[in-house]
């Protein structure tokens, strides 16, 4: 009986991160290609993967992006304003990570890197260091 549970448990943690994922891409009005790259998926797979019913896969390096965006968008939610929150990722930005980019950009580009340095740097702005 456990090994049943624990064969079904990647199972429920992907579908988890991938509705929450989903709900920020929408909340932030990603297009299909920025969700996809953000998430390093092809298109075709972040379609599939929006459905409730996906079986696929993920690998450890898409969960662990899916959770820093998570952690990203909460970050943003205590920080900001809900406008300013649901904006930032998309707007061209002059911070040290970012040099006139959007965040949104150099997280695409950057990959696990550079998201998990947003993620921090988001972090150490709420907790005032």
């Amino acid at each position: 009986m456990q090994v049943a549970a624990q064969t079904r448990e990647p199972a429920r943690r992907n579908a988890v991160a991938l509705k929450a994922y989903a709900r920020i891409a929408d909340a932030w009005k990603l297009s299909l290609k920025e969700a996809a790259g953000l998430a390093d998926m092809s298109e075709s797979t972040w379609k599939r993967a929006r459905k409730p019913d996906f079986a696929g896969e993920l690998t450890k390096d898409q969960l662990l992006r899916l959770s820093a965006v998570i952690g990203i968008y909460k970050a943003l939610e205590l920080y900001f304003s809900q406008s300013l929150a649901r904006q930032w990722v998309t707007r061209p930005n002059t911070g040290p990570l970012f040099g006139g980019a959007r965040p949104l950009d150099t997280a695409i580009e950057g990959g696990l890197p550079q998201i998990l340095a947003v993620r921090t740097y988001l972090d150490a702005l709420r907790g005032g260091a």
